[in-house]
């Protein structure tokens, strides 16, 4: 864990502040690659996760943008409401799981409101490597797009094309023509609202594409109802304690009631903090961290919101 402090906050667009972090100490942060993020331990006791969206080579700042979310559970309006320039903060060290391919011919980016943090840092980086790419920004209106003075007064402006839904329809983004003549040496990537990356993704796969070239980042997991989920038990290896899970309650926080301590960051199964091996049972995966093939296997799940297809799962606890 690393102790920072708040040395900026800016408004950055409707609803959007961008946060600078520098070490409590001053001293160099770990360093991070694009499409980084890091875990942010709110004042408040929740755990939330951001993308860093300044230059990678930065060693005495990270930044973050932050949207307030309307139906913020408490993470976006900690971080607009409760946390200031001077505030004191602990988050973990970067990592990347939306990483780039270094060795691509071409890069597409695509970002979708506030999903343009990761994507910014990726542009950079491109940019600074010397490599061909080209951004896609797309906003429901100019007032809700951040950074968007940083990108145009960049070195790499002639690459980056706005779409805003309220402007001329000549400015809106045609996926199908950007994403036209697939190449196997062309990468995708793309971070926003889950029904923008779906079109995007859904988009490039009718163009050719092949799943090996697209890459996504989700803030926010499908929700799933709790009327398709039976309850069932779990079982801790180490001493055989048996719980039940209700139909309306996660794994996670029926272990955490037990006093089994689970770590937990998104709670949404976005991260794979919680990750928790199985050694009997089937479970039925709900997060969007681990492969189909490790879905397959069935050796471990995210306790935070995967459940069981049997009526009983043994944990490794």
């Amino acid at each position: 864990m690393i102790d920072v402090q708040i040395t900026r906050k800016q408004r950055e667009a409707d609803g959007i502040y961008s946060f600078e972090l520098a070490a409590v100490d001053r001293s160099v942060l770990p360093p991070f690659s694009a499409g980084s993020h890091i875990d942010v331990h709110l004042p408040n006791g929740l755990v939330r996760q951001y993308s860093l969206c300044n230059h990678p080579e930065e060693r005495h700042r990270y930044q973050i943008g932050v949207l307030l979310d309307p139906n913020s559970r408490g993470g976006s309006k900690g971080m607009h409401e409760v946390v200031k320039e001077g505030s004191t903060l602990r988050i973990s060290e970067p990592r990347n799981l939306f990483p780039l391919e270094h060795e691509a011919a071409y890069s597409f980016l695509f970002a979708g409101g506030i999903g343009i943090t990761p994507i910014l840092c990726m542009a950079e980086r491109l940019a600074n490597a010397g490599k061909a790419f080209e951004l896609h920004y797309c906003g429901r209106s100019a007032s809700g797009m951040a950074f968007v003075e940083r990108l145009r007064e960049s070195g790499f402006a002639t690459c980056v094309h706005f779409h805003r839904d309220d402007g001329e329809s000549i400015q809106r983004l045609n996926t199908a023509r950007v994403l036209a003549n697939a190449d196997p040496s062309h990468h995708l990537y793309v971070c926003g609202p889950t029904g923008f990356m779906e079109h995007v993704l859904g988009t490039a796969r009718e163009q050719g594409w092949q799943d090996a070239q697209l890459h996504r980042e989700y803030f926010a997991a499908a929700p799933t109802g709790a009327a398709d989920s039976d309850s069932f038990e779990i079982q801790l290896a180490s001493s055989g304690l048996r719980l039940r899970v209700p139909a309306d309650r996660s794994v996670a926080d029926v272990l955490l009631d037990a006093g089994v301590d689970v770590p937990l960051s998104c709670e949404q199964g976005i991260c794979g903090t919680c990750i928790t091996r199985v050694l009997e049972g089937v479970p039925d995966h709900r997060d969007m961290f681990m492969t189909d093939a490790e879905h397959a296997r069935n050796d471990q799940f995210t306790p935070c919101c995967s459940r069981a297809k049997s009526a009983l799962l043994v944990l490794d606890l």
